[in-house]
């Protein structure tokens, strides 16, 4: 299985990798052969070493970092609150084309988590309520009544109410790698790396 990539060049990024990020995924959320240009995986280590990776949902990019929900008492919460280093990927293969980003991982204050979570749509507010995510689960069955019971305490129409557990957390990112595909697989890779703290980068080339 191998297949030659195109000679789009990886030329031309601006010297903010937010304003870079922000036009790459525009990009991809126009063309039709990405699916959800906003999906990306989040890998965790958690307090024994072990690392897994899972694809989450991306909702908000600032010079503050990547912003994406969960349950706090999930896996991947539970990973994030023993090390909250974390891997993010954005692999839009149908472009040839990935972004990848490491930093920490915060919650975000409570009332940013609550703004947001107003404002999805009811079945997936009851959702929240209904798993207990990463748990085991008896059945499908016991899943589904759970849903049952939150959407009968909670009409649709009425305010359903953020789950305490349930929250967001914001990547603050170290180096954000932006990767092209080439031919003869001599693809172009430029990372963005924090000198510091602040908002100072430097811009690299690096070997395929």
């Amino acid at each position: 299985m191998r297949r030659s990539y195109s000679e789009i060049p990886l030329d031309g990024l601006p010297d903010d990798p937010f304003e870079a990020f922000s036009r790459w995924l525009h990009e991809a959320h126009t063309n039709p052969l990405i699916v959800e240009a906003n999906a990306m995986v989040l890998s965790t280590v958690d307090h024994a070493g072990e690392v897994t990776s899972r694809s989450v949902l991306l909702k908000d990019v600032s010079q503050h970092g990547f912003t994406f929900f969960t349950s706090y008492t999930s896996r991947k919460g539970r990973a994030i609150h023993s090390s909250p280093q974390v891997a993010l990927l954005f692999p839009w293969y149908a472009m040839e084309r990935q972004i990848s980003i490491s930093g920490i991982a915060e919650q975000v204050p409570r009332q940013e988590s609550e703004d947001y979570f107003a404002g999805r749509p009811w079945a997936s507010q009851i959702g929240a309520w209904a798993s207990r995510q990463s748990e085991r689960l008896e059945s499908r069955d016991f899943l589904e009544d759970r849903w049952k019971a939150a959407a009968e305490k909670w009409p649709e129409g009425t305010s359903v109410p953020t789950p305490p557990e349930w929250g967001g957390y914001r990547v603050f990112p170290h180096t954000i790698e932006f990767w092209q595909g080439r031919f003869s697989r001599l693809h172009d890779r430029i990372r963005y790396e924090r000198t510091n703290e602040s908002t100072e980068w430097e811009i690299n080339r690096y070997y395929p």
